[in-house]
């Protein structure tokens, strides 16, 4: 059974900078991409980035130039490096475990984690 535990969420004032990890048990971690998505209070879960089994990356227009996803296969962990913080990027952000190695799958496929609150505020 998969496992990813979230940290690193705080609030942070606008212009700010965190940076989130993740971390999984019980996978084959490498050979699958890894995501991460948030959720907006009162809107719909959106996804932020996913990195590869070959350390290709993508990511949302709005986080472009800001959000850094990485990955450290040795261990089992991917981040997202988060700069110039702004309010609209409040969120729970979420970790997803990939079901192929070049793609996370659908909300109904692959294993979430629990969340971790990033709240950007003056």
């Amino acid at each position: 059974q998969v496992q990813l535990v979230e940290s690193g969420g705080d609030l942070v004032q606008p212009g700010g900078s965190l940076r989130l990890s993740c971390v999984a048990s019980g996978s084959r971690f490498s050979a699958y991409a890894m995501g991460w998505y948030r959720q907006p209070p009162g809107k719909q879960r959106e996804w932020v980035a996913t990195i590869t089994s070959s350390y290709v990356t993508a990511y949302v227009d709005s986080v472009k130039g800001r959000f850094t996803i990485s990955r450290d296969n040795a261990k089992k962990m991917v981040y997202l490096q988060m700069n110039s913080l702004k309010p609209e990027d409040t969120a729970v952000y979420y970790c997803k475990h990939g079901v192929a190695p070049t793609t996370v799958g659908g909300a109904s496929s692959g294993y979430w984690g629990q969340g971790t609150q990033v709240t950007v505020s003056s």
